[in-house]
């Protein structure tokens, strides 16, 4: 059996007292005569619902629990919709409408500063409009009209790729002011994927149908392949950096399962309350929030982690 050191390349800490800790790191605590680690363990908790149920929405990514927009997607009526609600950690509150409905839609950006990005009018579109707090203004459109794919960044700096239709490998960058074509996914893929990160330093994560599990890290000049998800899924969120993120929900099956990067693996995480998929996410892989999707249309769920200092018990 290989020892402690030969897994991580260093032999278990000793100590006088428990440490400022590290999600996985073990020690021996000396003057207690325990053996200590650092766990880390996340939940969702249900927020407040949307004013306006919808699917195929999409969210500020760079949002936080208590500072979130999302905006566009598809009401049961059924209708393309151009509401945008932003929320205060416990209630959505609705603001300025899109100039145009569309659903499939892509966003980008925080609560004062959003990027709505492409997606579905009567076709395929390549329009983009930005948020300043107050208002929506048309800005530069996408060198390629499409909807279903994936965005990360800021309203100034964003990165829009995949989409449909037909399947899309093709990725743009956003520089404030117009879109440049840079390198392609290696893979192809549509129907929504989690994206999430940076226009420097983004992950695109699933898509696909059938579904996938591929995962493309991006750094700012082309993608690369790195570890798979554990559930292979589409029209699935994603919060978070590339190098530390979560994916939640997708289908088919329709799923609430959420898993958690770190920059190398996927580890499987605590499940939405709902199952659902084509939602909007935003935030960060430890402040999460998920919103809308089909089938629970107007719920809001947030996620957060939980850290501890657990005492390793051997039977």
């Amino acid at each position: 059996m290989a020892t402690y050191k030969e897994i991580h390349g260093v032999n278990v800490q000793y100590r006088d007292s428990d440490a400022t800790a590290i999600e996985g790191d073990v020690w021996y605590n000396r003057s207690t005569g325990l053996l200590k680690m650092y766990g880390v363990a996340g939940s969702w908790a249900t927020g407040g619902n949307l004013n306006t149920g919808r699917i195929t929405l999409a969210g500020a990514g760079k949002g936080t629990q208590t500072a979130g927009l999302v905006f566009g997607g598809y009401t049961p009526a059924p209708a393309l919709s151009a509401l945008n609600e932003s929320y205060d950690g416990s209630s959505w509150t609705e603001e300025a409408d899109l100039n145009t409905a569309r659903e499939g839609i892509q966003g980008a950006g925080t609560q004062t500063a959003g990027l709505a990005i492409a997606g579905y009018i009567s076709s395929d579109s390549a329009l983009v409009e930005k948020w300043n707090g107050t208002s929506w203004t048309e800005v530069g459109d996408l060198n390629t009209a499409r909807r279903y794919g994936g965005a990360a960044g800021t309203n100034t700096a964003a990165l829009h790729f995949g989409g449909l239709n037909p399947l899309r490998a093709l990725c743009e960058k956003w520089d404030g002011s117009s879109w440049t074509e840079v390198g392609d996914l290696n893979t192809a893929r549509g129907y929504q994927q989690g994206g999430c990160g940076t226009n420097t330093a983004a992950l695109c994560i699933g898509g696909n149908s059938p579904q996938i599990d591929n995962v493309e890290k991006w750094n700012g000049t082309s993608w690369t392949e790195v570890g798979d998800i554990n559930t292979a899924r589409r029209s699935n969120a994603a919060a978070g950096t590339n190098t530390a993120a979560i994916t939640f929900g997708g289908t088919p099956p329709t799923t609430g399962a959420t898993e958690s990067w770190d920059g190398s693996s996927w580890t499987e995480a605590a499940d939405l309350s709902a199952a659902r998929y084509y939602l909007g996410g935003l935030g960060t892989s430890s402040l999460a929030l998920a919103a809308g999707g089909n089938p629970d249309d107007d719920a809001t769920e947030e996620w957060s982690f939980t850290a501890s200092v657990e005492t390793i018990a051997f039977d």
